[in-house]
């Protein structure tokens, strides 16, 4: 009878290049209940826009599938329904575009369709025009606002209670007996699964585990260095993106290395870092902590540093590590640094803040770019495409301010 759909988006102008990033599909019938739901992340190709609003995370939606994936499935749930949507101006045309660039055409307009936004105008007077006003004088739940199917249960039930409230049969009748007949393009569904939000205390499994177990080679693998040169990038900010561990096993796939290969290769890197830090004769408490962190993230047990650091101590039981001729990652002033996403404070007041350490803030990035600096550093947008490209370091903006307060090295 009804199908009730609520969309999370990169921006406002699908027009221009905004694009869907959550949708949620929620059915029910001519009595206000809930029949069905259907909700799945989607990887819109672009960074997200106002993540501080919607709160998905580039991490999630990266592995999400495409529009082009899910509008099947999207059509098969919407046919021979009434759309529905609280501001359904936005939702409707927004999805009807979308649609429209992967060249389908949907029944989508605003005189067949429902707004429970401006029912209330009708049922409940005396609210706001927000989901939140509207849900709260009917006394309907809304649980986490901007979550595509938290927005969808409530619209859906908020139509229930004009359901309810409403002559029978409603004053929308028309529009219902319209949805029955209006044609849906025919597409070739292949049902994929829903894509959910993750729990917020959800932990990804190690980037080590994706690796197939093999016997131990005889020898360092020639190639190790192209794969501990792209671990020196991932570790710039001491730790390992979504996209930086993608990297690092497509790269481990390419070179044939096994998951001891790479545990091999990341206990020699730990221990290259264990005796540098013996260089001294002395290890602070503050670098033993950020050798442990590194442990951590290399998929090492943390006691392992004191192996490492105990073989360090005694060159002539043969523990010096083979080292590599490699610079320590210096960000000096006069670098080039961009900045892309949206974050809570103004990308100009970052910007300003590069400018005061004696950076150069450049538009896009380039070969010669030094650091990408990103809201969310598993974006996909297009400078974030084009930094890793050229190998350029990506970090977020907590790493680029503990960058700026201790201070930039003046030489690189």
């Amino acid at each position: 009878m009804y199908a009730v759909i609520d969309l999370e988006t990169t921006g406002l102008n699908p027009w221009r290049h905004d694009r869907i990033a959550e949708i949620a599909i929620v059915h029910i019938n001519e009595t206000g209940e809930i029949t069905g739901e259907w909700c799945t992340l989607v990887n819109p190709q672009r960074d997200l826009g106002p993540q501080r609003i919607h709160g998905i995370r580039a991490v999630d939606a990266r592995r999400a599938p495409t529009f082009t994936k899910i509008a099947p499935q999207i059509a098969d749930l919407l046919c021979g329904r009434v759309l529905v949507a609280h501001n359904v101006a936005f939702d409707g045309p927004f999805l009807a575009h979308q649609f429209r660039l992967i060249g389908e055409t949907t029944p989508i307009n605003l005189t067949d369709a429902l707004c429970t936004m401006k029912l209330a105008e009708t049922f409940l007077p005396a609210s706001g025009r927000s989901l939140a006003a509207c849900c709260a004088t009917a006394s309907v739940p809304l649980e986490n606002a901007h979550c595509a199917l938290d927005d969808a249960r409530a619209a859906a039930l908020l139509l229930g209670f004009y359901l309810r409230a409403a002559t029978n049969p409603p004053p929308w009748a028309d529009q219902v007996v319209t949805a029955a007949s209006a044609e849906w393009p025919h597409l070739s569904s292949h049902n994929l699964p829903e894509v959910r939000r993750p729990a917020t205390d959800a932990t990804e499994p190690h980037f080590l585990s994706r690796l197939v177990d093999r016997l131990p080679r005889v020898s360092e693998p020639a190639e190790a260095d192209s794969y501990l040169a792209l671990l020196d990038r991932a570790l710039i900010d001491r730790r390992i993106s979504a996209t930086e561990s993608d990297v690092l096993v497509a790269a481990a796939q390419r070179l044939h290395f096994g998951r001891s290969d790479v545990i091999a290769l990341h206990a020699g890197y730990l221990a290259e870092l264990a005796c540098a830090a013996l260089a001294d004769g002395v290890v602070s408490d503050g670098e033993r902590s950020a050798l442990i962190e590194v442990a951590v993230l290399l998929g090492l047990d943390p006691s392992s540093l004191d192996e490492a650091l105990a073989a360090a101590a005694t060159p002539s039981a043969g523990g010096v590590p083979r080292q590599r001729s490699r610079a320590k990652w210096r960000l000096a002033k006069g670098d080039a640094v961009v900045f892309t996403g949206d974050s809570v404070e103004p990308r100009e007041v970052w910007e300003g803040r590069a400018r005061d350490a004696g950076l150069v803030v450049e538009p896009v990035v380039t070969p010669e770019t030094r650091l990408l600096v990103a809201a969310d550093v598993d974006t996909m947008s297009v400078k974030a495409r084009k930094a890793n490209s050229y190998g350029v370091p990506v970090v977020d903006l907590q790493t680029f301010h503990e960058m700026v307060q201790v201070g930039i090295e003046m030489t690189r």
